[in-house]
């Protein structure tokens, strides 16, 4: 399971992060990629990369959904 967000630094780099239940306890790695260097993508990009990862993101979706156990 992997979780994006976009947010802004301060100018004192402080940020504080809640985690949601979704996230079983544990090691984690958080990675920090500054936007400037991810490039733009158009609509018609993003919908041909979600259609390609679709079983992997609906596996994601399936994964939390047990995990919390709600019934399918």
């Amino acid at each position: 399971m992997s979780i994006t967000q976009t947010i802004e630094i301060p100018a004192n780099r402080r940020i504080t992060l809640d985690v949601p239940p979704q996230i079983p306890m544990g090691k984690v790695v958080l990675t920090f990629t500054p936007v400037s260097i991810i490039p733009e993508m158009s609509a018609e990009q993003e919908i041909e990369l979600i259609n390609r990862n679709a079983d992997r993101l609906n596996a994601e979706a399936l994964d939390v959904l047990l995990y919390q156990d709600i019934d399918l």
